[in-house]
């Protein structure tokens, strides 16, 4: 009969000693573990991208001209950049803001610099956002800053320029919805693309691509475009910029990672690759002369714990400001920034350059991995004094308050458990650092253990999630993508996998035990004992089934698999 892997693995051992943190020599687990660092993606481009893992996000345009007020008094419904909209301005009086547009304090290298400090590796400016005001000199329109406003300079390319200098990734953000263009006002900017804007939306696209050197970036925004727009404006992102990474929301599913909604961090794993837009105030993305800018350590504290969860899932983290019309920076969201960037100084391997783990969330905070250094991200401090990481496989050489010292620790089963102090150093996000003896390696907790044969339950199961869309936001959707659960027993078994649940039978799937798939069609994989595998002992050997060749991230499994068994023979 199946059972849980409760205690198998390591016998209890209680730290002693002269110095705290000291192990017994040669104590390493009786299974082998999983790898337990998150992968990068098999593409280069993409995990080009991933690399990139912290970014300056910036709304800055006419609306930020306006602060967030109209006539005299504040707009509070909406975000401050679609001012436009939510006053329901007229197109001649939104025109006339343009003519007062003098970003005489704009400062590509402050911004650059700026960013540096904070840990970003590179910088996403709006080209233009839903008014259809261009940020950079186009000639598809009169309705940009180098012809309509008296500045008459094109920032975007100041900007790419001081970004390549100082050694920082560039990338553009540009809407897809256009009301100078004639779209309607439309509160969930859900507007279908009609023919006659697509040739104004290729040539911008084409100026973009071609004028501001490499761009490591695009990010797409909203609109409701059919799959031929989707690809065709995708297309020619990817003909004249082969390294940048299209994201989501050019919809469809044909971009290369899944944005997230505004300031989201995932509650569930996502598998494939993702980012996390995120701003300062949830209130607005664009300059907002109102808008209540108070308790810098607590907005500090807040979005390093966003860094951190969103880096310790798998994410990109792109963090936004707002300048102001004459294009300063504002003191208090600089203040931020560089209040992030001095955690990560003091923290320098914690998350930049450091990998996901796949320990998911624990009830004390996240995990990251880097080479042999193991960090535990203690959002919350244990009123118990005690911090437990589950499923540890390798051996511990030392633990610390990183940055504070020696912690006393024990192991516990699989569990690793540290003592804590009464309150911890850093007040930010103190971070407990395990020197570990080789590679990360743990065991999931579903990892079930059998002598000859596995009787699986559905909650036996974890499942991997991502996003799809049909074609807009409001149509994106959480799908289920994978399905896998983890084996042990002490002897070499040759297996099979028998399932019972609902699969699209004319839908190929591949079963992978361990380091070995066969790819079957829906309905075998619920009709017969799918084989043989090698399940190797003494070693967790995952058994995992996904799509075959899915037609994008995202796509949905379509199995739902209620039981298993895995048997020695058909």
């Amino acid at each position: 009969m199946a059972r849980k892997l409760l205690g198998l693995v390591m016998a209890s051992l209680v730290v002693v000693g002269a110095l705290p943190g000291t192990a017994f020599a040669g104590h390493e687990s009786r299974v082998r573990g999983i790898p337990g660092a998150v992968e990068l993606s098999s593409d280069a481009k993409v995990a080009a991208w991933q690399r990139l893992q912290f970014g300056l996000f910036i709304h800055w345009g006419i609306y930020s001209e306006l602060g967030g007020v109209w006539q005299g008094k504040p707009v509070t419904k909406g975000y401050s950049e679609q001012i436009q909209m939510w006053a329901d301005i007229p197109e001649a009086d939104y025109r006339k803001v343009a003519n007062g547009f003098r970003p005489d304090r704009f400062d590509p290298a402050g911004i650059c610099s700026l960013a540096r400090q904070a840990g970003m590796r590179y910088v996403v400016i709006t080209s233009k956002h839903h008014d259809g005001f261009s940020m950079f000199d186009t000639a598809t329109t009169d309705y940009d800053v180098v012809n309509a406003t008296a500045y008459g300079k094109d920032p975007l390319k100041l900007l790419a320029d001081e970004c390549r200098r100082q050694g920082l990734g560039f990338g553009v953000y540009f809407s897809l919805v256009d009301w100078h263009q004639g779209h309607a006002f439309d509160g969930d900017n859900n507007n279908p693309i009609p023919a006659s804007m697509e040739p104004v939306i290729e040539g911008q696209l084409r100026e973009l691509m071609s004028h501001y050197g490499e761009i490591s970036e695009v990010w797409f925004d909203m609109s409701s475009p059919t799959r031929a727009q989707s690809e065709k404006f995708a297309g020619i992102v990817r003909r004249l910029q082969p390294r940048a990474a299209v994201n989501s929301r050019i919809w469809n599913n044909t971009g290369d990672f899944r944005t997230l909604g505004d300031n989201e961090i995932p509650s569930v794993p996502l598998d494939g690759t993702w980012q996390t837009p995120a701003s300062i105030y949830h209130e607005t993305w664009g300059y907002r002369s109102w808008q209540k800018r108070e308790d810098l350590p607590g907005k500090v504290r807040d979005l390093v714990t966003g860094l951190t969860g969103v880096r310790a899932r798998g994410g990109n983290y792109l963090l936004n400001i707002g300048p102001r019309g004459d294009g300063s920076v504002v003191e208090f969201e600089a203040d931020v920034l560089r209040g992030i960037g001095d955690w990560l100084r003091r923290h320098p391997e914690a998350v930049l350059g450091a990998s996901a783990t796949k320990f998911g969330g624990q009830q004390w905070g996240e995990a990251t991995v880097n080479g042999k250094d193991l960090y535990l991200h203690v959002m919350r401090w244990p009123a118990s004094g005690e911090l437990r990481l589950p499923g540890l496989a390798t051996d511990v050489r030392r633990v610390d308050e990183d940055g504070a010292g020696r912690l006393t620790w024990k192991r516990d089963g699989n569990d690793l458990v540290v003592r804590l102090p009464a309150q911890p150093r850093d007040k930010v996000l103190p971070v407990v650092k395990v020197r570990l003896a080789g590679e990360l390696r743990i065991i999931p907790r579903n990892t079930v253990t059998g002598d000859r044969s596995w009787q699986l339950k559905a909650t036996d199961f974890e499942q991997g999630y991502s996003y799809a869309d049909n074609g807009s936001y409001p149509t994106t959707r959480r799908t289920v993508v994978r399905q896998t659960t983890n084996l042990v027993t002490d002897r070499f078994r040759i297996a099979y996998a028998s399932f019972h649940g609902q699969a699209e039978k004319d839908s190929r799937y591949r079963v992978r035990v361990g380091d070995v798939s066969q790819v079957v069609t829906g309905a075998e994989l619920t009709s017969r004992p799918i084989g043989p595998f090698i399940v190797v002992p003494r070693q967790v050997t995952p058994l995992t089934v996904t799509r075959a060749a899915p037609a994008h991230q995202g796509e949905p499994l379509g199995f739902q698999v209620d039981s298993a068994v895995v048997t020695p023979g058909p």
